[in-house]
Formats: structure tokens, sequence, C-alpha cells
């Protein structure tokens, strides 16, 4: 009992000690009114994500509050009211305030440090005015990655070219600007210019050709990430959005990662703007291996993912260092550059016969059932372990049932996205896609409320051939209601899963072993539902 006395006290002073405030319907609107930067996490208690959460939220406010940034949040157990005002389907939801009507998603990693980061740019304008050579030495230590203007008084075209662009991307970057000539001499650089400076690799990068907002943007992505990175929940979302292809290196060691990240710095240094390059911790995330046809457990090992079209190209041989040298990944990414490598596809076999109201997909006959022929087709993503799509399935074979006397005009499908590679962006399961007759290089994401009369309602208005079957419905199938059950888990290989922290990202499949307790932890901060099997998604 003694021990069990000192937890609970120890407990206690930590809540008594938190720089998080806990508000209520009643002191909500008076405190986001009070102060005029506020994240407020929604969550339950009963949420595993949310307790993952928890420490780094409660390190992000205390790091915060020297700035004046308030950190909040809501039981939406207790609170339910607020919760559903503000749109709440899933725990947690994190929500930038500015005041009660100006209010914006959280898009950042889940860690404390990211956090902070996140929220110091929220707090500043979106350039920062740079009037000393003392103003801009602390800006450029900022953060991990800045970008600062050097532009005279006069020259409206450039100033208005990177005030654009940092209202753009005021989430992802701090941006400075100073019209000083002394400064931008010293720097070395001749107005206008802009200069990135960074905590890592060769420190800074200089743009000086072509002030338009694009080509700045591009400059912005690709000076901004390191010629051989790391990929992780803070990281993952980044390389997936980057819009090239990424290259990981499997390894179990950090020793072993920053040896093979010197061996193939050439190779990295060749293709860079073409192909990102980053080491992983085959430890926390080798499951995310399998994701890529790799073999899982045999390290070290290489990979490319076209980010773009999620396709795998798997480097045959694996584990062992003498297998990644320079000479043989170097020769393996110039003939991926230059398209002569076919990419690795993972196929369940072709169903011999379709068993069942609902069409079987797989990734060897994809093409012919859902995009080369003339039908609507509706199709859902789904995962053996998803939660969700176990209660779905009765309900979606009635739906199918239903079409059964159109299945001229309309396929119901589904296909396993843990065991087949699909062309298509999946962040959580399940995910249903509607590909129109017509129209299938734009599918239409489905979103409503899981229920046999909605989604042929779906099918109905936004299908090629608006076919009514809501009056033909069968007795309903018995099973769990999933219409108001929080976000499914983001999906491991896409955007993440998802990082990503955090983040965000196929799915990865279900962790045969257990991981370390700080895997856990950043795979609790990326999921968004408990009633999943455990997983290193990224």
């Amino acid at each position: 009992m003694r021990y069990n006395t000192l937890g609970l006290a120890g407990l206690a002073a930590l809540a008594a000690a938190s720089d998080v405030h806990d508000l209520t319907n009643e002191s909500f609107e008076p405190f986001v009114n009070d102060h005029g930067l506020v994240l407020a996490e929604f969550f339950a208690p009963w949420c595993g994500h949310c307790k993952a959460l928890a420490p780094e939220y409660e390190e992000a406010a205390t790091e915060l509050k020297a700035k004046d940034i308030a950190l909040a949040k809501i039981d939406c157990t207790a609170e339910q009211e607020l919760c559903q005002s503000f749109g709440v389907e899933g725990y947690p939801t994190l929500k930038v305030f500015r005041g009660p009507e100006n209010i914006q998603p959280y898009s950042g990693p889940r860690k404390a440090q990211a956090i902070v980061s996140y929220m110091t740019k929220q707090s500043l304008p979106s350039v920062s005015l740079l009037q000393s050579s003392d103003a801009l030495e602390e800006f450029k230590t900022a953060d991990k990655v800045v970008l600062v203007g050097y532009f005279s008084k006069d020259d409206k075209t450039s100033n208005a070219t990177f005030e654009e662009l940092a209202d753009e991307l005021r989430d992802s970057f701090l941006f400075g600007a100073t019209d000083d000539a002394a400064l931008a001499k010293a720097e070395g650089v001749t107005q206008p210019a802009v200069v990135l400076y960074k905590t890592f690799d060769e420190g800074k990068n200089t743009f000086e050709e072509g002030f338009t907002k694009d080509k700045l943007a591009e400059f912005a992505k690709t000076a901004s990430t390191p010629l051989i990175g790391e990929v992780g929940p803070e990281t993952y979302a980044g390389y997936m959005a980057a819009g090239i292809p990424l290259a990981y290196i499997f390894a179990e060691t950090q020793e072993e990662r920053d040896s093979l990240a010197k061996t193939l710095r050439p190779v990295a240094e060749k293709v860079k703007g073409k192909l990102n390059f980053a080491t992983i911790d085959a430890k926390a995330f080798g499951q995310h291996a399998g994701n890529l046809n790799l073999e899982v457990g045999t390290w070290p090992a290489f990979a490319i993912q076209d980010t773009q079209k999620n396709q795998k190209f798997p480097f045959t041989s694996q584990g062992s260092a003498s297998d990644l040298t320079e000479k043989k990944i170097g020769k393996f990414v110039d003939d991926f550059v230059s398209g002569a490598v076919e990419p690795s596809v993972k196929s369940e076999p072709i169903p011999e016969k379709q068993e069942g109201p609902v069409t079987v997909v797989v990734a060897k006959n994809y093409q012919d059932v859902v995009i080369d022929n003339d039908k609507d087709v509706l199709l859902e993503f789904y995962a053996p372990w998803c939660g969700h799509c176990k209660a779905l399935a009765p309900k979606y074979d009635e739906l199918a049932g239903m079409f059964k006397s159109h299945s001229d005009k309309v396929t119901i499908a589904k296909v396993d996205a843990t065991l087949n590679d699909v062309p298509d962006e999946i962040q959580g399961f399940p995910t249903i896609k509607l590909f129109k007759a017509g129209s299938k290089d734009a599918p239409v994401d489905y979103s409503g409320s899981r229920t046999v009369e909605d989604l042929a309602a779906f099918i109905r208005d936004n299908g090629s051939f608006k076919i009514d079957v809501t009056g033909a419905s069968t007795e309903s199938a018995e099973g769990v209601e999933t219409d108001h059950m929080p976000k499914q888990a983001p999906a491991a290989t896409e955007k993440a899963s998802s990082v990503a922290s955090d983040a965000s990202s196929g799915a990865a499949g279900a962790v045969k072993s257990k991981i370390s307790e700080a895997a856990q932890v950043v795979k609790g901060a990326m999921l968004e539902d408990e009633d999943v099997e455990d997983h290193d998604e990224l």
C-alpha cells in the first residue's frame, strides 16, 4: 500500500505542476479570448494514443509557456457538446485557436520539440524583420531550418514574392528578411538573395536567380532536406510529401546506419533533387521493410519507393554491408533514375472464382477490375486486423447484393491493402473510393456514414449511371454500428502512414516481436485509434 500511495502522490504532484490547462464548456471561450494563441487537444481518457502524447504535450507546454503560448486539453467524454461543436471525430484531435472563431487544424508531428517548433512559427509574423546583425544571428538558429531574404527597400517585386511564399509555407519554415545591404555583404550575397540556414550538411544554401514563388518553393524544399536524413515520426510525412522518390537504408544500429550513410553519400549527392536518401532504424521500424517488398529481418537492406505512384523497388541483395557498396547501390540508383528498374508488385493470387457478392480485387487484376472497364466501381481498401472493416463487412455484402442485378454497370469490390500493392493513396482503413466510368483517373472518396443506404446513395449521386437501389434494400445485416466510431489508424506505407512522429503514411504488418518502449511511444503518437493490433507504423 505504501508503494501505491507514493505513486498516486507523485501523479497528483505531476498534475498540480502541469502547464497544460484543463478546459470545460464554461471555461473554453473565455480562455481562448484571453490568450492570443492556443493549441487545444481534444482527448478521451481511454485513448492509448492520447496517453502516449501526454508527456510530449506536457514538455511542449512548459517550454512554450515562456513564449506566452498556451496549451490546453478538453476531455471529450465529459465535454461532449463542446467537442462536437468543433467537429471532433477521433482522438487525439489538436486544433490551433486564435480566438474562438479563427481555428486551424494542427498539422505538425506529435513530439515535444516538433510542437514547440510548429507553435513558435504560428506565433511569429509570416516574415520577421531583422534590423541588426544580432537579430540576424539569433534568427539563424531559431529553428533547424530558416530562410532569410536580403532585399532592398525599393525591390517591391522580390519582397512581395518572398512574403507570398512565407504565407504559404509558414507551417514548415521560419522566414526573416532584411533590407540592410551591409548585412547582405557580410553574408557574402548580393541583393536580391535568399539564404537557407540549416543545422546540418553544409550549413546554408543561397538562392540568387529567378525570383518566382515556384522556384523559391522548390529551392526551400530541396535545400531543407538532409542529403541523407533519417526516417522517423517527425520526418516521414515530409518525405512522403516531397514529391520525389525516397531511398531507404535499413540497419539495426546507429553505428551501421552512420557507416552506410557515409558510404552512400556520393551516390546521394549525384541524384540530389531527384531522389531523397534516408536511414531507418530496422529494430524500431523493421516491419516497414515488408511494405517495400524487402525480406523483414535480413539487415542491412536498401529499397526505393516512388512516393507519387506508390511503387516499390527493393534492392535484391540484403543481409550484409558488403551488399550495399557505393558501386552496387550507385548502379541500382542510376538504373532506377533511367527507368531501367521494374517495380516490385506484391499480390495475392487472382481468385479462380469470385465467392460471395463482393468482387475480390488483388494487385494482379486491379487494372482489369477497377480501371480498364466502363463500370462504376466502388472499392473498399481494408486490412484484416481492422475492427471497423470487420464491422462494415456484412453491410458491404448487403450493398453488393442490392446492385447484383446491375452488375453490367456497377461493381462492388474490396482489396486487402496489406497483401496487395495498390496505386492509390491510402491513409486509413477502411478507405472507400468510387471509380466512376469515364473518370477512372479521378476517384471520389467516400466520407459519409457507413450505412447501406448512404453507400447506395453515394453510388447513385456520384456514379455515371445514377442507379437508384435504395428501395431494394434487403433485411439489414447484423453487426456493430460504425458510423460514430473514432477515425481508424493511418496505414503504415501511405503517407504514413503517414514518420511520421509522428508522424504519419499498404499498411504495416502486425509486429510479431516486442519492440522498444520508445518505438511504442512513437507508434502511439502516430495512430488515431486503439482497436488495432500493435504495429510499428511510421
